[in-house]
């Protein structure tokens, strides 16, 4: 698996401003086939669907698919990247939309996660929205962290 990141971390969300909009870095992940074996021994997921391109086609999909689980966790890292700190998320919660195909070739599957602050929860609580791509194709749906934030914006003044 190989990730990239850019960007600012949530340090740059101005706390004099409500921080709505502020994007997250992107994070790119490409998975290859032997991304999903570690994976499987790792969360104990042996379903052939990940790993043998026959019976993934038997099951109407088009070919060898990562776990959702591991689809999710690249998600989550977007966010532990930016907020710099796990511990910093409270929340977290997706549904599985589309499945992410791994192609038996060096290229793999790109991964891409992109994110914005949606709003500000208050209490140094901020809601991340995301968005999780694979070749185009949105993947997961209703993606979205609560973290807890260092800073708070002052309340708005009339």
């Amino acid at each position: 698996m190989t990730t990239d990141t850019a960007g600012a971390r949530a340090s740059a969300v101005d706390p004099a401003g409500d921080g709505d909009g502020t994007e997250l870095p992107t994070l790119t992940v490409t998975l290859t086939r032997s991304d999903l074996v570690r994976y499987a021994g790792a969360a104990e997921d042996f379903n052939p669907v990940h790993w043998n391109p026959r019976v993934a086609r038997e099951a109407g999909l088009p070919d060898v698919i990562a776990h959702g689980m591991l689809t999710m966790a690249i998600a989550a890292r977007a966010v532990t990247d930016w907020t710099g700190d796990p511990g910093a998320v409270v929340e977290y919660r997706t549904r599985f939309s589309r499945p992410v195909p791994v192609p038996d070739d060096a290229g793999g599957a790109l991964v891409e996660v992109g994110g914005r602050v949606a709003r500000w929860l208050g209490d140094g609580l901020v809601r991340i929205d995301l968005t999780v791509t694979c070749g185009g194709t949105k993947v997961l749906s209703e993606a979205r962290a609560v973290v807890r934030l260092r800073a708070e914006p002052p309340p708005v003044q009339d």
